[in-house]
């Protein structure tokens, strides 16, 4: 508890000191997120250590997260949770914007089924929520050596035959907040391939709230589609990138109209409060 306390006014004093910078409305709401889920992590660690690596453990950690979110702002809503089939494994491909992610799967984990999701090493070291993210079941891989990725990801596909689990994979790799996602890597197609599972696209609307480049972070909403399954049966290693341009195609598509949607959504409200 003293340690919590502790981390707590830590918080506090940053954001004091970035409220004097004149970037203080994005570096403090960055901070919070940030800070704030180490934070909920480190005092859900104890509780995680009974059962290390399971899915479960990501639960608690993400119903807080989502408090966090909604107290500064951020919304989100999940569509085609009907598509989830819990019965078998997938691979889940995400498109990835930002460390505000984090509140996508957030919302994602209780409703997705059995899940883990693939980050790149570094996370591991980050105070707290790597630890944590580890006891949950994230698969770390150390994208420097090709080796470790591979068998990394040869686990995860014997994962998904074994024991149905969900890989929630960033196929583009990188973030990106442009209009089009960038092109996707091919890992996360290697692992569906050999597992000869499905391929669940989930498509997150473009954050208009929030513009790293600029120093923009404003309560706001976005939207989560669940979209049908994509099956990767006749598609062998060789047709690849068939299967690649499929996914890509289908998750451009839809990343496009739910951006506008949610834009659309946000004009809205704000005219609605001027009115």
């Amino acid at each position: 508890m003293a340690c919590t306390c502790e981390v707590i006014g830590l918080a506090c004093v940053v954001a004091l000191i970035l409220s004097i910078s004149a970037k203080a409305p994005y570096q403090m709401r960055m901070c919070i997120v940030l800070v704030g889920a180490g934070a909920i992590v480190m005092v859900c660690i104890p509780f995680m250590i009974l059962r290390p690596r399971d899915y479960r453990n990501g639960l608690i950690p993400s119903w807080f997260f989502l408090q966090l979110c909604k107290l500064m702002g951020i919304s989100m809503e999940v569509r085609g949770v009907e598509n989830v089939r819990r019965e078998h494994g997938s691979v889940v491909l995400m498109n990835h914007q930002s460390a505000l992610d984090l509140c996508v799967l957030a919302y994602l984990w209780p409703v997705i089924g059995r899940s883990t999701v693939v980050a790149k090493k570094e996370i591991l070291y980050m105070p707290f929520f790597g630890v944590g993210a580890w006891l949950w079941g994230t698969l770390y891989i150390n994208r420097s050596r090709k080796s470790d990725s591979i068998n990394s990801l040869q686990k995860e596909a014997v994962a998904i035959k074994e024991r149905n689990c969900k890989i929630l994979v960033f196929p583009e790799g990188t973030r990106n907040s442009k209009d089009t996602l960038l092109p996707f890597k091919k890992g996360s197609f290697h692992i569906a391939l050999q597992s000869k599972c499905t391929i669940q696209p989930v498509v997150i609307s473009k954050y208009s709230f929030f513009d790293e480049e600029k120093k923009a972070f404003r309560p706001g909403h976005a939207l989560i589609n669940i979209l049908p399954e994509i099956s990767t049966e006749g598609y062998e290693k060789e047709d690849m990138d068939k299967l690649i341009e499929v996914c890509y195609s289908t998750m451009q598509e839809e990343y496009t109209r739910l951006t506008k949607e949610a834009q659309s959504l946000a004009l809205s409200k704000a005219a609605k409060k001027q009115s």
